[in-house]
């Protein structure tokens, strides 16, 4: 009989783990959270270590998510679509910025509000980038002593 008890509270216990499992990951991909905002493009020349579900920011505050990527083949750029949430009206002088959490941490879209009076409409594009920098690339230059672009 212990036996049988030992057995419903080990599959209880892998039941919970599970559960608490799937909704973890469908906390951190987005999947069960609602969209309740405006959509808005940009086009970066580099966007490395962005993807579909990654935040965007303003102050350090998430206040939205990429929601797609595409490459244009007319410009070579990656055009990217992300959503603001409602009630945050961006002005249309607003800048994206490809930014990092440190050295180990991931990519975000950072957005600098401008000052202008007049405001992002739904679906308008932020003109005003700043693609991702390689650190790589940096190091390498500083190694080398290269100034060259």
């Amino acid at each position: 009989m212990s036996a049988a008890r030992t057995e419903i509270a080990v599959g209880a216990g892998v039941l919970a783990i599970a559960v608490g499992f799937m909704v973890y990951v469908s906390q951190v991909s987005g999947f069960g959270t609602s969209s309740a905002g405006y959509p808005l493009t940009a086009s970066f020349r580099s966007i490395d270590g962005i993807s579909v579900g990654t935040d965007v920011r303003l102050a350090g505050v998430k206040v939205g998510t990429v929601t797609k990527i595409d490459l244009n083949p007319q410009t070579f750029r990656a055009d990217t679509e992300f959503t603001v949430l409602n009630g945050i009206d961006l002005p249309d002088d607003t800048a994206a910025v490809i930014s990092s959490e440190g050295l180990l941490g991931g990519n975000f879209v950072e957005l600098l509000p401008g000052g202008s009076p007049f405001n992002l409409d739904p679906g308008a594009e932020v003109e005003d980038t700043q693609g991702s920098v390689s650190l790589i690339s940096l190091l390498l230059k500083f190694v080398s002593g290269s100034d060259e672009s």
